[in-house]
């Protein structure tokens, strides 16, 4: 084993493939499933002559079998083989994308939420943060910003394909659900069926930077090989329960994201200029979040206790920048992207957390209980800053109760980590 492990030092090694592996899984079913929706929201509704909350419902649906799915899922991948569950998730999201294309009542698209639902969990929640915590000792932080990053690329790459084809057709909905459908399949089970591995033992190799001096995690937490606590200690502690608040405050506050166009939209009487660029605010957060979470993952690597100052610290800036000098559209666009930053701490500062205040050695059970609260929480969360922006306090209120949810996420996170168990 010692000797494989050094003849990968100087060189490539396996754990790339992996990477490669992760950012495919992100870029494809979970980017076609998750941030391309929404170009399918008014083209269906309208064609089935249905508000768009009734066919948006089933993004709820899809959300609440993700939360059903991912202590299940999580128990699967410590258990089985990594390649079968994923492989298996792919699957389920590729005919997932079949069955939305083939659906003839709206009701149908609520059952095809389920499928999809359960087919993405295991690729968005878990699939990064597990594989990489098992195949690297060294650059978590990075590799696990790098691979979550490419679900807002995915969006980007995948949206205006997906709009072209639905605008090409009076059922060109159908036909796009059905090219991302075939994408999802021949682009990504290569990879989960023939590339994955669950842990570096399977090609007789240890992680990337194990023996080496900075491998351990800056904050003192049990980070290398099979150390760590397992979930049902871990759940016995103040830590996972801090870290659970944190997850669902997180998560949120990240839905805030869903409604900067409106409120660039609200000032057209009064700065139609700012109303005009309403795409452009959203864009400028997309683009925050694919920054900063390869920003957050790079300094997590120091030190996740410092990434989580520094995402709270940025968003924090983000949304007194959009709140307090909206007239302005440059500072506007940075506020925006600045928000896009702490956006980009649910999916890499909770797992991160996660690994360092609890360990390896039963990381995928851990992390898929905390991630069941993020999930539950995005079925809820646009309905809840729905009604904020709708009561008399508006987008202000909206923004106050945002700051007020980032800085309990920072308390949680500090306490999280001050509080960690060292295994025995």
């Amino acid at each position: 084993m010692a000797s494989s492990s050094t003849a990968t030092r100087g060189g490539f090694h396996y754990a790339y493939l992996i990477v490669l592996s992760c950012i495919v899984m992100t870029c494809l079913p979970c980017a076609l499933v998750l941030s391309c929706a929404g170009i399918f929201f008014t083209p269906v509704s309208e064609f089935f002559g249905v508000p768009k909350a009734s066919f948006t419902l089933y993004f709820s649906v899809l959300n609440l079998a993700m939360m059903a799915t991912l202590p299940v899922a999580g128990k699967l991948l410590a258990a089985r083989d990594a390649r079968v569950v994923l492989s298996v998730a792919t699957a389920l999201c590729g005919l997932g994308m079949f069955g939305m294309a083939s659906c003839q009542e709206v009701w149908q698209f609520y059952l095809v939420g389920i499928v999809l639902g359960v087919g993405v969990a295991p690729l968005i929640y878990l699939a990064v943060p597990t594989l990489i915590n098992a195949w690297c000792v060294k650059r978590v932080g990075f590799f696990v910003g790098l691979c979550m990053a490419f679900t807002g690329i995915g969006g980007v790459i995948f949206n205006p394909i997906g709009t072209a084809i639905i605008q090409s057709s009076p059922e060109g909905w159908r036909q796009s659900y059905l090219v991302f459908g075939i994408i999802i399949l021949v682009g990504t089970l290569p990879f989960t069926l023939f590339v994955v591995r669950g842990k570096p033992a399977d090609k007789g190799l240890l992680p990337y930077g194990a023996g080496e001096k900075d491998a351990t995690d800056a904050d003192g937490a049990a980070t290398v090989g099979t150390q760590g606590v397992s979930a049902a200690d871990a759940m016995r502690t103040p830590a996972f329960w801090a870290i659970v608040a944190f997850c669902g405050l997180i998560t949120l506050n990240q839905t805030v994201y869903q409604f900067l166009s409106s409120y660039a939209l609200s000032f057209s009487n009064s700065l139609p200029q700012i109303a005009a660029a309403s795409g452009v605010v959203a864009s400028a957060a997309m683009g925050g979040q694919a920054i900063g979470k390869v920003f957050l993952g790079s300094v997590s690597d120091r030190s996740v206790r410092l990434g989580a100052i520094c995402g709270i610290a940025v968003g924090a800036m983000g949304v007194l920048l959009m709140w307090g000098m909206p007239s302005v559209l440059a500072l506007l666009l940075v506020g925006a992207f600045c928000f896009g930053v702490v956006y980009a701490m649910t999916t890499v500062e909770t797992p991160l957390l996660v690994r360092s205040v609890f360990g390896s050695a039963d990381y995928a059970n851990i992390y898929s209980r905390v991630s069941m609260v993020g999930s539950l929480m995005s079925a809820v969360a646009a309905v809840f800053w729905s009604l904020v922006i709708d009561s008399a306090g508006g987008y202000g209120l909206m923004f106050a109760l945002s700051l007020v949810c980032m800085a309990a996420c920072l308390a949680l996170a500090l306490f999280a980590l001050a509080h960690a168990p060292r295994a025995e």
